[in-house]
């Protein structure tokens, strides 16, 4: 027997306004909304608080944190699948873009050994097993200073679930890290680099760059194509790098650094997503530009918990009182995440879209999770 579900007297948060109504759900789908605060026989008294889509994550390295939760730790990765899956459900995230990084570097000072194959693999098997809570997809971050990049694309197809692709290079003087002094701080807080490691560490990589980076973009554009993956540029600086992305067919820019940057991106018609750590925090911790900037210039879309989780309907909240536009603030992280990447059937309140939930309400100033559903049923 279909299960339904009546949630009424909340606060619904439509594309474009909040209104007092109820939510109608019949088996995995929104089978009707109305107005009003009645409260029907059987139905669930939401006393006000917010019900808004589930969010939509387009990049997080949460998972990467769960499976090596300190360096040179490798957590086992069935257990810690289940434990970032649960997490971002605890945190009304009910679609999640999973990133893993593509193109490895097995020799040298920079050695980072492949993982994403048999990483999504096990994520696939407990999918089919229906042990996951929410909707997972693969967002591939493609590293073209690499030495492997073109092998582990290869070993990617179709059938993999790739929704996303991002062209990254953390090539160091440029882009994230323009700064040496920013890395230098980040390499040697992590790894406990001394002067001469980190400094033939910025060279093997800027040799990496020189040998393979042209080739690496081509392939990375290539393989988007073949997965239908949606192709995203990483930390554009310049206009120039703007204009290269845009010529890629890239409509999704990850963090650009710089206003000069994310303006570019806009007159080409390309969403900029920026951090919730950022907008939290008031900043970057790489010392480029301040999402909450980007939001007051306009020149911002799509908000991406990026190393937090819980972040990211706070961050959406925040943008929503600065805007003085709640319903504008949560579309960051829910109709416009995903519309930029092809998925229509969710990320909004309307008949017939997937019964992706979540119920909040503000205390001490901060939204606090009531409930979350995935497709209907109750995940957190």
């Amino acid at each position: 027997m279909t299960e339904e579900m009546i949630l009424a007297n909340a606060t619904l948060v439509l594309p474009d306004e909040t209104v007092t109504g109820r939510v109608r759900v019949v088996g995995d789908s929104i089978a009707d909304i109305d107005t009003g605060a009645s409260v029907p026989a059987g139905a669930v008294d939401c006393e006000g608080d917010y019900i808004s889509p589930g969010l939509v994550e387009l990049h997080t390295d949460n998972l990467e944190r769960h499976i090596q939760p300190r360096p040179k730790v490798d957590w086992p990765h069935a257990a810690a699948i289940l434990a970032h899956d649960a997490e971002l459900a605890s945190t009304g995230i009910t679609t999640v873009f999973d990133a893993m990084r593509i193109g490895s570097i097995p020799s040298g000072s920079a050695r980072y050994l492949k993982y994403a194959r048999g990483l999504s693999q096990e994520l696939w098997d407990l999918r089919e097993q229906d042990a996951l809570k929410i909707s997972h997809f693969l967002h591939l971050r493609a590293e073209v200073c690499s030495e492997t990049l073109v092998e582990e694309l290869d070993e990617f197809g179709p059938e993999d679930r790739v929704g996303l692709v991002s062209i990254m290079d953390h090539t160091p003087g440029q882009r994230q890290f323009r700064d040496l002094s920013k890395l230098e701080a980040y390499m040697k807080g992590k790894y406990a680099m001394d002067d001469d490691t980190f400094m033939q560490h910025v060279a093997h990589l800027k040799g990496l760059r020189d040998r393979n980076g042209e080739k690496h973009e081509v392939e990375t554009v290539k393989a988007a194509n073949r997965f239908g993956a949606v192709l995203a540029s990483h930390d554009d600086t310049t206009e120039e790098q703007v204009q290269v992305s845009a010529g890629h067919g890239i409509r999704l820019a990850e963090f650009p650094t710089t206003v000069e940057a994310a303006q570019a991106c806009h007159s080409h018609d390309i969403k900029v997503m920026m951090g919730a750590p950022n907008i939290i925090r008031g900043g970057s911790h790489s010392g480029n530009v301040a999402a909450q900037e980007l939001a007051e210039l306009g020149h911002l879309d799509i908000i991406s918990s990026d190393y937090v989780p819980s972040a990211l309907l706070l961050s959406a909240v925040r943008l929503g009182q600065m805007w003085d536009d709640i319903a504008r603030g949560l579309r960051t992280v829910t109709q416009t995440p995903a519309q930029a990447v092809g998925l229509d059937d969710r990320g909004v309140l309307r008949t017939g879209a997937r019964a992706d939930l979540i119920r909040f309400r503000m205390r001490a100033g901060v939204p606090a999770l009531n409930a979350v559903w995935s497709r209907g049923r109750r995940v957190a």
